[in-house]
């Protein structure tokens, strides 16, 4: 099943830096990053807070790894023109939206995330018997909902923490949406939005509440996007009242399941740095050409005169990524029949590969031959970002009443 949203939304997608990135992650993310970010106002981010929840002790690298992380973002084609890239720990509204979250997160909800057992599973040479391990979904969430953003990508095994988010800010709202007065502000805030306009939010909330037209309350969200003359406070009060209930301060997102193919390692499992058996995008033709070559095959092919079965073999699950269908046809005749040998098969999977690495390394290269352009794109979007998170803290601040100002 893949979730869509409509043009213009606000997508935020973060990655933990693991240094240099290898085809997994680009044909599992950031190819989909890139076709994103045509069309949405997207906010892709480190996740370096997140690295220290289960690499606290490996804070020596964490510098070097978000420096060539971000350079293969932006050599795979994430551009800072169309997206804002920045580093979580620069923007310090999320740990203060963090903490705050966590004060009405129940432990059971964090306790039952699915990804919290299999990691300490996984995971048992690592100490994580520590309040951030615990922790770290509330910190996703407000990641997500410190920019508002109405989608999410994620594979499936990350839909639970977008869930998750949805039931903290579903949760926020409840407890904090309602405000005394609330009614009065919100006609108040009405009135300020010109007859024309207030004519209109009024016509279509009739209609949303009375008749339930989805329709209508997507026009009157839109509209409340378009007006000037009212405060971001007043904004999310006229949210809420459009659907009938309190001040919706925080906004539920929706979990984006996009198509992405399984990237096959070089031993048949998924492709991973723990594994040992990936190709960087940053490969030499050389290394391309040498690591699949050496790849194992269907292990009945001892001899090159000796019939296999593709779908034993991992070169042909490459295959299913790269080669159009008439190569398929060729390899998997080919192999039954004897026809040809292993090194023809992977021949036409080394030229793709090659082909698909060449440009995003040679963009690679340049960028690492000028460090202050890719700090200086990081600067600004982490500029960028800190704007939209101070606004949300402030409407989160005003809603637990901690702004200390005289109403």
């Amino acid at each position: 099943m893949i979730n869509t949203i409509a043009n213009g939304e606000r997508v935020v997608s973060g990655m933990r830096p693991t240094g240099r990135l290898h085809l997994g992650h680009y044909h599992g993310v950031l190819r989909n990053w890139v076709a994103l970010q045509q069309d949405n106002e997207c906010y892709f981010f480190v996740a370096d807070w997140h690295a220290l929840t289960t690499a606290y002790d490996e804070r020596e690298v964490i510098s070097k790894h978000v420096w060539d992380m971000v350079v293969d973002w932006l050599a795979c084609g994430v551009n800072p023109s169309l997206s804002t890239l920045f580093i979580q720990s620069r923007v310090v509204e999320h740990a203060e939206l963090h903490l705050l979250l966590s004060m009405i997160a129940p432990l059971g909800w964090l306790e039952r995330v699915p990804t919290y057992k299999d990691q300490i599973e996984q995971l048992r040479e690592k100490d994580l018997a520590t309040y951030g391990f615990l922790g770290y979904p509330v910190l996703q969430s407000a990641d997500i909902l410190i920019y508002g953003a109405s989608g999410v990508p994620v594979g499936e095994d990350q839909v639970s923490h977008v869930e998750l988010t949805r039931e903290l800010a579903r949760r926020f709202n409840h407890l904090f949406g309602r405000e005394p007065g609330f009614e009065e502000k919100a006609e108040a805030a009405i009135a300020k939005m010109g007859k024309k306009a207030a004519k209109l939010y009024r016509e279509l909330r009739r209609r949303f509440q009375e008749q339930g037209d989805a329709e209508a309350l997507k026009e009157a969200q839109a509209l409340l996007g378009e007006q000037q003359n009212i405060t971001l406070a007043d904004s999310a009060r006229l949210a809420g009242y459009l659907e009938g209930g309190g001040r919706s301060v925080l906004v539920e997102p929706e979990a984006l399941l996009t198509e992405a193919p399984k990237m096959p390692g070089l031993d048949g499992r998924k492709m991973s740095k723990s594994y040992g058996n990936a190709l960087s995008l940053r490969e030499s033709d050389a290394d391309i050409e040498h690591k699949i070559r050496t790849m194992p095959t269907d292990p009945a092919r001892v001899r090159r005169n000796d019939p296999g079965e593709p779908t034993k073999c991992p070169v042909f699950d490459l295959h299913k990524v790269y080669s159009d269908e008439g190569t398929r046809e060729w390899v998997e005749h080919g192999c039954r029949s004897a026809g040809i040998g292993c090194l023809e098969c992977k021949r036409p999977v080394i030229e793709a590969v090659q082909a698909e690495v060449g440009p995003i390394r040679e963009r690679a290269e340049a960028l690492e031959q000028d460090p202050e352009q890719v700090r200086q794109t990081i600067y600004e979007g982490c500029e960028r970002a800190r704007g939209v998170a101070h606004e949300t803290m402030q409407a989160v601040r005003a809603a637990m009443g901690l702004d200390y100002r005289p109403r």
